[in-house]
């Protein structure tokens, strides 16, 4: 290859890197504009959460922090939240994303639903400084965006409509409703259980762990299944009820007709008491450590108990 070729072979080969690094500039959206990467709220800020306050329709719902959990405030009582749906809801504001302004005039305010008095609000609280309050107003023409501003500002922008998931749900839907709520992040799994107790009907199934296998008694099981206790442990801990309930009180006789016990392998005894079923096939169930009474759904009722032909290994 001459001199005059290679440099030429060279020169192209540096136009086509150059080209490619440029095509990479304009297609990561991480190195976009700062008008097209933006955040409502710094997740060092976030931190310093403890409350935040839903207005959608009217209805309020009101969540506060106490000892680094997030609770829901209900009629005046503090409900244990779910951690994880807070942390995903969170995570709509400090995540840097996608927000074109859409507009910075006061006057387009009515034309994006974003009017104070017909808005919803998201107002997040730290301390008794709010870090940030959001009007969210209607949605794009493809329903896949909402608009957004925030309060006293004038301009608009347009992003993520997961937002509804958060403004159209139920207080219910903010309850961690879990009879074993440590299990909703994991942190309590079935290798933990080291013994399980079932009083119902006046009769006593219990079984127990011995290295890695179960040991049954109180129930005909000739060759036990692990997988099947497993997965009988594991519906156990992953229970939860529909709504908590407030007619009923933690020592009321009505939660004596039957009990579930858990022995965790750190020393802890959890005591599950629950009432009859109802004509609906409901129940109640109170949790020991917990002044919460869970109401259970018939089909979530029906698994707690189990007979000897399910755990039979086949």
């Amino acid at each position: 290859m001459t001199y005059k070729n290679r440099l030429i072979f060279l020169l192209s080969l540096i136009a086509a890197l150059v080209l490619l690094y440029a095509g990479s500039v304009v297609f990561n959206p991480d190195t976009g504009d700062a008008s097209s990467r933006f955040v409502w709220l710094d997740s060092k800020v976030s931190a310093r959460a403890g409350r935040i306050v839903i207005n959608r329709g009217g209805e309020e719902i009101t969540l506060v922090k106490e000892n680094n959990k997030w609770f829901v405030l209900n009629n005046g009582i503090s409900y244990p939240a779910r951690q994880m749906r807070v942390e995903d809801f969170f995570s709509i504001f400090t995540k840097r994303a996608s927000w074109p302004v859409r507009s910075s005039s006061a006057s387009s305010h009515a034309r994006f639903g974003l009017e104070e008095q017909n808005a919803s609000k998201i107002t997040i609280y730290g301390e008794n400084t709010a870090l940030l309050s959001l009007l969210i107003g209607g949605d794009d023409v493809t329903g896949n965006e909402a608009y957004f501003r925030k309060t006293g500002e004038n301009e608009v922008r347009s992003g993520d409509n997961s937002i509804r998931t958060y403004l159209n749900s139920p207080v219910t839907s903010w309850f961690n409703l879990r009879l074993v709520p440590e299990s909703e992040g994991g942190q309590i799994g079935v290798d933990s259980v080291q013994r399980l107790s079932v009083v119902n009907n006046a009769q006593t199934q219990m079984f127990s762990r011995r290295g890695r296998a179960w040991t049954v008694s109180g129930i005909d099981v000739a060759n036990p299944d692990k997988s099947a206790i497993d997965n009988y442990v594991r519906t156990i801990l992953n229970t939860e009820g529909d709504n908590f309930d407030d007619t009923i009180s933690a020592d009321s006789p009505l939660l004596e007709n039957s009990r579930i016990t858990l022995e965790f392998g750190n020393g802890r005894v959890l005591t599950i008491r629950l009432s009859e079923t109802d004509e609906s096939g409901r129940c109640f169930a109170h949790v020991s450590g917990s002044d919460f009474i869970y109401s259970i759904p018939s089909w979530a009722a029906g698994r707690l108990f189990v007979n000897a032909e399910s755990l039979e290994s086949r």
